[in-house]
């Protein structure tokens, strides 16, 4: 017996994707939902087209109470939760069509997806872009988001597995595109983070963006992308740079006295681990034992 499958799609302003995405499973999904956030161009009229069921909802900064909305009006036994520049592959398709043939009895109660990322016309292939699993697939009522942040994944009751193929993510395709999710996406960061009660110092000026960048450029061989590597990991900085100036927006903008060495000593620390992480991915890189012997004795000198 096989089981039946709703697809819920939030989508906002997304007329130039939309049509792609709904028919990448228009042969997989026995319903399909479209969460239309108020939208202003055509994603609507678009998703009605294709005969989807459409329900308008506020366009809530946190996205995910709506895509839960969208959970709670699915009818088929699984949900495939996707978003409107999202799309799915041929090989994805059959690998969940085997899924919706198990019983009960054998099946996970949700699945993990690799999610194939192109931004700026490139495949990236390497950092947190690579594998990116999301928890997309889960069993009816097994499933939702718990809208404490944005980025958060699908929290499922059960026993997790995993599929081989990706889906394919058709991200950013311009900076200023790039730049408009990152106004939504810092605002909730930055609420999150004083919900938390998050002491905020002068040094996060400074810490927040390098960190993030040597994690995501070394740490997570983002430099393997190339240009498109190195763009992104000081897009990543500008973001958390940005989740500190709306956190000390929040705050009131509070004054806080320093000296130029305090300041000096702080960007002395942050070169000392530059170092150590283009140290450490020089290591990684080369080919030779002896090569990677004399780099890790500078390595252990530059701490």
């Amino acid at each position: 017996m096989k089981h039946t499958l709703s697809v819920v799609i939030s989508a906002y302003n997304e007329e130039k994707k939309l049509g792609t995405c709904l028919s990448s499973v228009a042969h997989l999904a026995d319903e399909i939902i479209v969460i239309d956030n108020s939208s202003t161009d055509q994603t609507a009229k678009i998703a009605k087209s294709l005969k989807a069921a459409v329900y308008k909802r506020e366009n809530n900064l946190m996205l995910n109470i709506n895509k839960n909305y969208g959970f709670e009006k699915a009818t088929g036994d699984w949900i495939l939760n996707l978003d409107a520049d999202e799309e799915v592959t041929e090989e994805l398709k059959d690998e969940i069509q085997r899924i919706l043939e198990l019983e009960v009895s054998q099946a996970k109660k949700g699945y993990w997806i690799p999610r194939k990322n192109i931004i700026f016309g490139k495949w990236i292939q390497h950092g947190f872009w690579w594998p990116d699993k999301k928890l997309r697939l889960f069993q009816n009522r097994s499933g939702k988001f718990m809208c404490k942040h944005i980025h958060e994944n699908i929290e499922v009751d059960g026993e997790m597995g995993e599929l081989t193929h990706p889906y394919i993510h058709h991200n950013y395709d311009s900076v200023s595109q790039y730049l408009t999710k990152l106004e939504r996406c810092t605002t909730s960061e930055s609420i999150a983070l004083r919900e938390a009660q998050y002491q905020l110092s002068w040094f996060d000026a400074i810490r927040f963006p390098l960190s993030d960048f040597m994690k995501t450029y070394f740490a997570e061989s983002g430099y393997k992308n190339g240009l498109h590597g190195l763009v992104l990991s000081l897009f990543q900085a500008f973001y958390s740079f940005v989740v500190f100036t709306k956190l000390w927006e929040m705050e009131q903008f509070p004054q806080e006295s320093m000296g130029l060495p305090i300041v000096l000593h702080e960007f002395k620390r942050a070169g000392k681990e530059f170092s150590y992480w283009m140290i450490t991915s020089r290591i990684k890189e080369s080919p030779g034992i002896l090569d990677k012997l004399i780099l890790k004795i500078r390595r252990r000198l530059s701490l």
